[in-house]
């Protein structure tokens, strides 16, 4: 969930952290978290994007500090997470949504939190509502910017569908791909992903980077080269990342998100969702809020997946609104 820079009106003051750690996840990996706000405040927890995009520089600037304990982590393999999925020797098979699940219960129990909100989007979306209709009993509310629940339709459109809007620049990503007989088009990329030949992962990270950066393109806020202006480590971190949950629509069975939405009951939300998003089209947050009756629906008109000074002011408004609930 990168964007343009922020109006000062919609975000709080940059808070620092006021503890922080690495904690052993097991099967070798150490999480990045760290908490900043009141340590006697309300907990919240930010669960990014991606997947395997890091925090990108998140200082859970939308919460008020001095209301909310902010929690803060770095999914397995990115950001200050460790071992790094841009490392080829990192072993992937110990990276999947049931392993985040687990991390996240993890760190709950680590910082010693009852219950707490958790606010994320995108890919995070996913494993919020995932986390939240496994462990309702440990999640105060939701809010949501960018809504999407992994379905199989919901990937194919963003690595596929989405293309018939930019057939040049998809038709690049499909030949960077280099599909073999009986591969998808993702399976290919975290294939060449895992290539021990760093001139290969390269090659195939640039060329994933650019299909981002080109569905964000057309977007009000949304700015050249989104995706692809990050550290090296970073964007190999997160292509590997993506490529490796997407070739497995992220282990989830298709549609079980929204299908066990009943587990959310009287979990009050607060779903936000631009109505330009071309990645990530408005009609999953519209069927989320059917299946999910005590989550509000908010459809942001001049925002895309990047986000806007509007959608800013609604997440603000939201958080702040759960803050003494």
């Amino acid at each position: 969930m990168t964007g343009d820079t922020p109006n000062v009106e919609h975000v709080y003051p940059v808070s620092e952290p006021h503890d922080q750690g690495m904690l052993d996840v097991g099967d070798g990996n150490l999480v990045y978290w760290e908490v900043r706000g009141d340590p006697s405040g309300k907990p919240a927890v930010i669960v990014h994007g991606g997947p395997g995009s890091g925090l990108v520089g998140s200082t859970g600037r939308s919460f008020d500090p001095s209301r909310y304990r902010i929690v803060l982590f770095d999914q397995r393999g990115c950001g200050r997470s460790t071992p790094h999925a841009s490392d080829p020797a990192t072993d992937m098979s110990v990276n999947t949504t049931e392993h985040l699940l687990a991390d996240m219960e993890l760190l709950r129990a680590h910082l010693g939190v009852e219950r707490w909100l958790l606010f994320g989007g995108s890919w995070g979306s996913a494993l919020m509502l995932a986390y939240a209709e496994r462990h309702p009993e440990r999640v105060s509310e939701i809010v949501i910017q960018s809504v999407t629940t992994c379905r199989r339709s919901e990937i194919d459109w963003l690595y596929g569908g989405v293309g018939s809007f930019f057939p040049e620049q998809y038709e690049r990503f499909r030949a960077g791909a280099e599909v073999e007989p009986g591969e998808g088009i993702l399976a290919a990329y975290a294939r060449l992903m895992d290539s021990p030949d760093p001139d290969v992962r390269g090659q195939a990270a640039a060329d994933w980077l650019a299909w981002e950066d080109a569905v964000i393109s057309q977007e009000p806020q949304g700015r050249p080269n989104a995706y692809s202006d990050r550290p090296p480590a970073a964007q190999l971190a997160f292509v590997r990342i993506c490529a490796h949950y997407y070739a497995n629509y992220g282990w989830l069975e298709d549609g079980v998100l929204l299908r066990d939405a009943g587990q959310l009951a009287g979990m009050r939300g607060v779903l936000l969702h631009g109505r330009l998003d071309l990645g990530a089209p408005l009609r999953t947050a519209w069927e989320l809020a059917r299946a999910w009756p005590a989550a509000e629906l908010v459809v942001v008109d001049d925002s895309g997946h990047m986000g806007s000074d509007t959608m800013r002011r609604e997440i603000r408004c939201a958080l702040d609104r759960f803050a003494s609930s």
